[in-house]
């Protein structure tokens, strides 16, 4: 199931070479304090690219 880009996505979901992951800012909660984390969105998850060099 995709969910549309926040602002904390490297790449559309479903790119690929994409993967979901944990937001690193919030650790996957979705919260930071009392408000909704701007990097997912309150999401939790992020899309980022996969692999490495």
């Amino acid at each position: 199931m995709s969910r549309p880009t926040s602002p904390g996505d490297e790449a559309a979901p479903d790119t690929p070479g994409t993967g979901e992951d944990i937001c690193p800012r919030c650790n996957g909660s979705g919260k930071e304090g009392d408000e909704t984390c701007p990097r997912c969105e309150g999401t939790g998850r992020v899309v980022e690219g996969i692999g490495g060099g």
